[in-house]
């Protein structure tokens, strides 16, 4: 009997293999961006909710993918749960319009992908530093692990993007109802306050690849 995470686990993967996000899939799809979601899983009074098999055909048309192919995702066990891979983008590429929806999740077309065994949230996604605007914290080349549904506290190294467009790599120093202190990642570097209105999202870094 297949179960709710084995279904949804086969689209993150449907999604994963065309180097795409959940939501990355369901725009591809023709279906609100949204479809896939995480928050969409389950319902606000905690049942479960599946996809429609409409969303899972017009997936796999837009995927190239067959229905052989869809069950053979809930069957394969050495893929990691949580995503084989995430999609990634170069640090430069994550101010330009489209590449996240407004709750810092990534979307819409121009991703790569890595992998990325066992992260859980799946909406995770890779940025790819480059230049030195961020050594010694970061090098150039550098992948950096972001995890919107992670806790973010005093001393994590986050991403902000401001309503604005500006997306900042930086230490979170300090958090208030009204105000984000960001510390900078280079010596010497005077912080930044913002203010919560100015922010649209921010997410935590959860691992680097040095």
């Amino acid at each position: 009997m297949l179960t709710h995470a084995q279904i949804w686990m086969a689209i993150d993967r449907l999604a994963a293999r065309s180097r795409l996000s959940a939501s990355g899939l369901a725009k591809r799809a023709g279906l609100d961006p949204t479809t896939f979601n995480k928050s969409k899983r389950i319902t606000a009074d905690g049942r479960a909710r599946w996809p429609s098999t409409e969303s899972i055909a017009k997936s796999l048309t837009a995927t190239g993918a067959t229905l052989e192919q869809f069950v053979a995702l809930i069957a394969d066990e050495t893929q990691p749960n949580g995503g084989a891979a995430v999609p990634l983008i170069g640090l430069a590429d994550t101010g330009t319009g489209g590449r996240f929806d407004d709750h810092g999740f990534p979307t819409g077309d121009g991703w790569d992908a890595i992998p990325f065994p066992g992260v859980e949230d799946t909406h995770a996604y890779a940025v790819e530093i480059t230049g030195d605007a961020l050594e010694p914290a970061y090098r150039d080349g550098t992948h950096i692990v972001v995890s919107p549904a992670a806790p973010v506290r005093r001393g994590d190294r986050v991403i902000v993007r401001t309503r604005s467009g500006a997306v900042l790599v930086r230490e979170l120093k300090r958090k208030t109802a009204r105000t984000l202190e960001l510390k900078s990642l280079r010596p010497g570097e005077d912080d930044r306050m913002l203010t919560t209105d100015e922010v649209q999202w921010v997410a935590r870094v959860i691992w680097a690849s040095q």
